[in-house]
């Protein structure tokens, strides 16, 4: 990725000061690069936020090892997070809230049984897309007559290795096959979808043979989960209090993390 010239910052950013180091306009356009947004005062905001929080990271581990700031490294600033950060451990009351709370994310995963036809197409070759949506078109009328035929059109017309498994791909769950099918699959009905659905790599015509919903996982068998997330929100609201509090202590000038809200600990 390539860095944003410093002469597309904005020129009109107040200059930016940590306790008496200054973040130059030069510093936020190469930072500017790791913080892809949807403009360039968004990504240039995200630079600088970055920048401020490293600053004060890397002076706070400073005063704390009595050492010079261009001396402190990603380690020091680990090791001091890791002695200065209080991350209460949650009890069992504690959990069991957060499950029952967020039971949807303690679930097993939904499964589809799925068969396809691909026709193929690449996604900048706008007359073979529109080629073949019109032939997919065709072969799913063809279906809605005749569905006894799906393994032989598989075995005719896909361009899938399932073509010899007459289109079968078995039991799905999210995260098995490309994005564009996955959100489909989410939403779809048992039996033949009545138009094709467009992936990257051409088009589909999909059944849906079953499908099963997730069902809940028992709380004693996911503590462990739970456990986790509550430990990584805790750790992100400690982070974020005491970035607050080196900031009044420190002093920052041109730049206020507190506007920053969720964005501050990202």
């Amino acid at each position: 990725m390539q860095t944003i010239p410093v002469e597309n910052v904005p020129v009109d950013r107040p200059s930016i000061r940590v306790g008496d180091v200054c973040i130059e306009q030069s510093e936020i356009a190469a930072e500017m690069q790791f913080h892809p947004a949807a403009d360039r005062e968004a990504a240039a905001q995200a630079a600088a936020r970055a920048l401020v929080i490293q600053q004060l990271l890397r002076q706070r581990a400073a005063v704390l090892g009595q050492r010079a700031n261009v001396d402190i490294s990603e380690a020091d600033i680990a090791a001091m997070l890791e002695r200065e950060l209080r991350i209460p451990d949650a009890n069992d009351d504690a959990c069991r809230r957060y499950y029952t709370a967020h039971q949807e994310r303690f679930t097993t995963p939904p499964r589809y049984q799925v068969r396809h036809v691909l026709l193929a197409a690449a996604p900048d070759d706008t007359e073979a897309r529109d080629t073949e949506y019109h032939r997919a078109c065709e072969l799913i009328e063809s279906l809605k007559t005749h569905p006894e035929r799906f393994t032989e059109l598989a075995q005719r017309h896909s361009r899938c290795p399932s073509r010899s498994d007459g289109g079968e791909l078995g039991w799905l769950s999210p995260g098995q096959t490309v994005d564009e099918l996955d959100r489909a699959l989410a939403l779809l009905p048992i039996g033949l979808h009545d138009r094709p659905l467009a992936s990257r790599y051409g088009w589909h015509i999909v059944q849906i043979d079953a499908r099963e919903e997730g069902h809940p996982l028992n709380y004693e068998d996911v503590i462990p989960r739970v456990q986790h997330e509550l430990r990584e929100t805790a750790t992100r609201m400690a982070l974020r209090h005491y970035l607050l509090e080196l900031e009044a202590d420190i002093g920052v000038e041109g730049f206020s993390l507190a506007d920053s809200d969720g964005a501050l600990v990202q």
